[in-house]
């Protein structure tokens, strides 16, 4: 494949990096993750937090995270800045429900990420009742693949029922998210047709980075031929118009940007995304498990970090080093996600340098 930029996508790029670096000088907050648990009723193959059924770190009290958003409140306008509910799973918290319906009290809409797995039809009405906005599910395969991705038999049954309940609840906004691995990748055609007949629209894909669990597990690494085709499927599936396919957000894609996604690739940690973690930690994305914490709830005051810290999120100037110090696609990529980076500043996985590993064009699933 060739990775050299057309001058369209160029002219694109450079109005794409001018958008960025006036969001930058603004850094608006968006969206707030709270990382409200990290117990979680799965055992999943790729997870980046190592989530356990019984999780050393409490759940953080509710009440602790709703004095962050009275801050937020006084600074800034609630309904501009979308509550993400993450974990660990959410619905290991019995309370969750009551927690949600005093964060939509407060102005502030919500939504979460869940496995689906206690998502039963009562839990559903009572978080509609408490505010649900938006929610994404995880479906990592058909049934043998999910739940061998998930580590439980009664998975793939649970998410295909929740599913149904969300396609039902429409005008409530969600997605389904797959993680593509060396085992599900010769599926992904059937995968789609699959969330075509469930009557998904949404469909977001994202690959592993190697962190947590999957970072020495081979099953989870992609071959250079079938990661170049997972864009390549992406692309097609876009094309096709049957459901809405997207990249995550994660990682510069070179000659396919703006064919992936609805956008030209960006990180937006910590420059429109904050987090308070489940120690209290004043982060951004929750994908970001390196200590890039910026201050702690629970001796700062959460807005007054937000607009006087998060340098090393706004000037990524110190990313330029190793793979990165002499790239001609920095420019535009700043160094890769946040997320991409380990506690030493070293970039984990360099999205152009895989995608240049064979000049061979990628395989579509088929």
């Amino acid at each position: 494949m060739n990775n050299l930029l057309t001058l369209r996508k160029r002219l694109g790029l450079e109005l794409w990096r001018q958008r960025e670096n006036n969001i930058i000088r603004e850094h608006p907050l968006r969206q707030l993750f709270w990382e409200c648990t990290l117990r979680c009723n799965l055992h999943c193959r790729h997870c980046g937090s190592d989530c356990k059924v019984a999780a050393m770190q409490p759940d953080m009290p509710a009440a602790d995270f709703l004095r962050v958003l009275d801050s937020i409140a006084l600074r800034t306008d609630p309904h501009q800045v979308f509550v993400i509910v993450s974990g660990g799973e959410p619905l290991m918290r019995d309370d969750l429900e009551a927690c949600c319906a005093e964060i939509y009290a407060k102005g502030f809409p919500w939504g979460m990420v869940t496995n689906g797995l206690a998502l039963t039809p009562a839990r559903f009405r009572a978080l509609i009742k408490a505010g649900l906005h938006s929610i994404t599910i995880s479906l990592d395969g058909l049934e043998a693949d999910h739940n061998w991705m998930r580590g439980h038999k009664d998975s793939f049954l649970m998410v295909d029922k929740a599913i149904d309940m969300l396609v039902k609840a429409r005008p409530l906004v969600f997605d389904i998210v797959t993680c593509v691995n060396r085992r599900n990748y010769p599926q992904l055609a059937a995968i789609k047709q699959y969330l075509i007949q469930k009557g998904v629209t949404h469909w977001r894909i994202f690959t592993v980075f190697p962190a947590g669990r999957a970072a020495n597990d081979p099953d989870m690494r992609l071959t250079a031929e079938e990661f170049r085709g997972t864009f390549d499927f992406i692309k097609a599936t876009r094309q096709e118009g049957r459901i809405l396919a997207s990249y995550g957000c994660e990682g510069f894609l070179g000659s396919y940007e703006a064919d992936v996604r609805d956008h030209f690739f960006t990180c937006q940690a910590g420059i429109a995304i904050g987090s308070v973690l489940i120690d209290g930690s004043i982060g951004a994305c929750t994908s970001i498990r390196a200590d890039y914490s910026q201050g702690n709830i629970y001796r700062d005051d959460f807005m007054d970090v937000w607009e006087n810290r998060y340098l090393p999120y706004r000037d990524h100037s110190w990313m330029k080093q190793g793979d990165c110090a002499d790239c001609s696609y920095f420019r535009y990529c700043r160094g890769n996600g946040m997320h991409l980076h380990d506690g030493d500043g070293q970039l984990l996985l360099c999205h152009m340098k895989r995608l240049q590993e064979n000049p061979k064009e990628g395989v579509i699933p088929s």
